[in-house]
C-alpha cells in the first residue's frame, strides 16, 4: 500500500509493475501503515482513514485525529492474544503520540502522551520536535518512538510509562523499525529539513544504526 501528496492510495502486487487497485483520497497522504487485514492512512487536515482489506479496500472510519498538529507518522498495533490488529500509534509535529483502539471497551483506553521535547528550557522555552516514526515490538507490544531532537525512546503503552530514551544522536532520526524476533532495532540518522537549509551540515552524512533491544523494551512490571 502506498499514498502520496497526489491524494492517491494504490495497492500494489510486488510481483507486477502496475497497481492493483487505486483509491482517490479528499487529502494529500502524510503517513499509512497496513497490517491485513487493516490499514490506516493519516492525511493534511488532521484525517485519518480506516480501511478493511479483506474484500478490497473499503473504508471502515474516518476521524479527525486527536492531535492538535500536523499528522507525521503512523503504526498499527496487535493484540497480544489474538495477534490481530487493534488499533494504532499517531505521531505528530508537535513531539506528541496518540494511541487509538479502533473498538475501545472505553473513552480511556485512548490516551496522547507528550514525547520528544528538549528536558529543559531553552531562553525560557521548551523545544519541540516532531515524532518521525512509530515502531511496534513484535512480542512485547511496547513501542519506539524517534525524532528530529536525534533522539529515540521506548515506551509500555499498557502501562503508560516511558522504559527508556537514549542521549542526543546529534542528527535527526528520520525512521525506525523492529525486526520480526524483536531482538534488533534499526533507525536511520540524517537532516530531515525540520530547520531549513541554514541547519543542513554536509559533514555529516546519513547513516543507519543498529542495536540489541530484547530486554531493554520488556514491558514494566
Amino acid at each position: 500500500m502506498t499514498g502520496g501528496w497526489d491524494k492517491k492510495l494504490r495497492f500494489w502486487d510486488m510481483r507486477q509493475p502496475t497497481p492493483l487497485s487505486s483509491l482517490d483520497l479528499n487529502e494529500r497522504v502524510y503517513c499509512a501503515d497496513a497490517v491485513y487485514p487493516v490499514g490506516v492512512v493519516g492525511c493534511a487536515g488532521r484525517q485519518i482513514v480506516v480501511y478493511t482489506l479483506e474484500k478490497g479496500p473499503e473504508v471502515a472510519a474516518q476521524i479527525e485525529s486527536p492531535l492538535s498538529y500536523q499528522n507525521r507518522c503512523i503504526s498499527i498495533f496487535l493484540d497480544k492474544q489474538k495477534q490481530s490488529p487493534t488499533g494504532f500509534a499517531l505521531g505528530s509535529i508537535e513531539g506528541r503520540v496518540a494511541i487509538q483502539y479502533f473498538q475501545p471497551s472505553a473513552p480511556r483506553d485512548n490516551f496522547t502522551f507528550k514525547c520528544h521535547r528538549s528536558p529543559t528550557p531553552v531562553n525560557g522555552y521548551y523545544e519541540i520536535f516532531p515524532v518521525n516514526d512509530v515502531a511496534f515490538h513484535p512480542l512485547y507490544g511496547t513501542l519506539a518512538t524517534v525524532g528530529s531532537d536525534g533522539r529515540y525512546a521506548f515506551w509500555d503503552k499498557d502501562a503508560r510509562t516511558k522504559l527508556r530514551g537514549l542521549d542526543n544522536a546529534e542528527m535527526p532520526i528520520t525512521t525506525c523499525t523492529i525486526d520480526r524476533s524483536g531482538n534488533l532495532f534499526a533507525y536511520a540518522c540524517g537532516y530531515d529539513w525540520f530547520k531549513g537549509h541554514e541547519f543542513a551540515d554536509p559533514n555529516k552524512p546519513p547513516k543507519i544504526c543498529m542495536r540489541q533491544v530484547l530486554e531493554e523494551m520488556k514491558p514494566s512490571k
